[in-house]
């Protein structure tokens, strides 16, 4: 199994930024997407951007040209950068990987514990 541990959460005014990243740890064999999403209570969790093997990425409609969602396969991470951060923002964000553990093993899904993301001034 895979652990992911999230970092870089925080408090920061509207129009501030932050980074997060999410770092994995365990047995990898192939990674398939990283993602970020985010909940807020009372709320599904809802997608905020994902990254597929290739390079591809998709964002939520809300966060386009805000936010950046990047990897680094070999030192088995993947970080958001966001920008212009605004009060609906705001919500735990996790990260989540589809990953296979091994060559004899299926695709399975891992997520972090979660990072909280406050905007308020």
């Amino acid at each position: 199994q895979v652990q992911l541990v999230e970092s870089g959460g925080g408090l920061v005014q509207p129009g501030g930024s932050l980074r997060l990243s999410c770092a994995a740890s365990g047995s990898i064999f192939r990674i398939i997407t990283m993602g970020w999403y985010r909940q807020v209570p009372g709320k599904q969790r809802e997608l905020v951007a994902i990254i597929g093997s290739g390079g591809v990425t998709r964002y939520a409609d809300s966060v386009k040209g805000r936010f950046t969602i990047s990897r680094d396969n070999a030192q088995n991470s993947v970080s958001l950068q966001m920008n212009s951060l605004q009060p609906e923002d705001t919500a735990v964000y996790y990260c989540r990987w589809d990953v296979q553990a091994a060559i004899t093993q299926g695709i399975s899904v891992d997520w972090g514990q979660g990072t909280q993301v406050t905007v308020s001034s």
